[in-house]
């Protein structure tokens, strides 16, 4: 059995893709942080702490590195590819960004790449516009393992696939994380709404409102706030949303426009896709090369309001995948896992650590 230490095991992707119904594989969960304040909390991933590793890593069979190196020096990293290389420990990289989306200065992030690609056994990513760039910087071939779905599978076979009688536009701030920029956006929805009989729904996180958060930003989500005085415009404060939460905002909205400034690939995109909702994407990053769907000229300084416009009208045209794509997602997710599976039989063999375990 190969013991795969994950990195994070916890996050949804991650675990999405393992290939856990495969016998000759075994996810090893996330060790436990020092300072963990909750029960299944991973940040910040002990097995990227050189001493941790170096103590721990007879019981590895192969890392497959997704997320959680945000804070980690690019010195670390190479000690921690040290470690793996002096144990022939295999790694797996999949770069899911070439551009952090929680940082606009993307010079840490370029250094943590050049150690990290080069020095991985297999990367892998999820677009080929992605692979082409990784290609380009780095002289490595990437494998494209696409993004398999996000919401549950039996929520995407029932969910509702009929167009509102009067479409919701939404544009959901969150946090307002260092890639997004609604504000700049929201007139132009409000003009391209009207015009099509539709209504705007933007939606902040009552975190910027909060002076003990660090998302604390009550000067920008009062700005946003203001577009409520628009007889089509609809603006809501909550939590976060839990999952559940989630598929039910994306079940009162037909169209979602994602204002990224910068990025690489969307999970959010991925979940609107799954639910029967329209992305809008920028043309920046690899997000168009997801899967199919209407794009605008957005970029760090950039910004193209007819462009806008345009994908407005795009998408309140564009047909509603119907329930068979439950079953395109079921057999694609399928598909992923195998190729995960093989991928690590290739690199490792199965060595037998039946009983291998990361303590806690």
């Amino acid at each position: 059995m190969i013991a795969v230490a994950s990195i994070p095991a916890a996050h949804p992707y991650a675990a999405g893709v393992a290939p856990t119904d495969d016998p000759s594989v075994r996810l090893l969960p996330d060790p436990r942080p020092i300072d963990a304040t909750t029960p299944d909390q991973w940040w910040p991933p002990r097995l990227l702490e050189p001493d941790y590793l170096r103590a721990h890593v007879d019981d590895i069979d192969l890392v497959h590195l997704h997320f959680g190196f945000d804070a980690a020096t690019p010195e670390r990293l190479a000690e921690i590819v040290h470690i793996l290389r002096e144990s022939s420990t295999p790694l797996v990289f999949t770069v899911h960004d070439l551009h952090n989306p929680h940082f606009a200065d993307a010079d840490l992030h370029r250094r943590q790449l050049d150690v990290l690609v080069p020095a991985a056994d297999a990367v892998l990513t999820l677009t080929t516009a992605a692979a082409r760039e990784i290609e380009r910087r780095w002289g490595r071939a990437a494998t494209v393992t696409p993004h398999p779905h996000v919401a549950p599978l039996d929520l995407v076979a029932a969910v509702d696939r009929q167009r509102s009688a009067t479409p919701v536009i939404g544009v959901h701030a969150k946090t307002l994380r260092a890639n997004l920029d609604p504000e700049a956006v929201v007139p132009t929805l409000v003009a391209a709404a009207s015009a099509r009989g539709a209504v705007v729904r933007v939606d902040l996180d009552d975190a910027l409102f909060d002076h003990t958060s660090h998302w604390y930003a009550p000067e920008r989500g009062e700005r946003l706030l203001a577009f409520a005085s628009h007889p089509d415009v609809d603006v809501r404060v909550h939590g976060r949303f839990t999952d559940d939460e989630l598929w039910q905002y994306l079940s009162e909205i037909d169209v979602a426009v994602l204002p990224y400034r910068f990025g690489t690939h969307s999970g959010w995109m991925e979940a609107c896709r799954d639910l029967a909702v329209v992305p809008i994407v920028p043309d920046t990053g690899c997000f168009a090369d997801q899967f199919p769907c209407p794009t605008f000229t957005f970029g760090p300084d950039l910004f193209d309001p007819d462009s806008l416009d345009a994908a407005v009208g795009d998408a309140l045209r564009r047909p509603v995948l119907d329930a068979s794509f439950a079953d395109f997602r079921r057999h694609q997710l399928a598909a992923i896992r195998t190729e995960h599976a093989d991928l690590y039989s290739s690199l490792t063999g199965v060595t037998g650590r039946d009983t291998a375990a990361v303590p806690a």
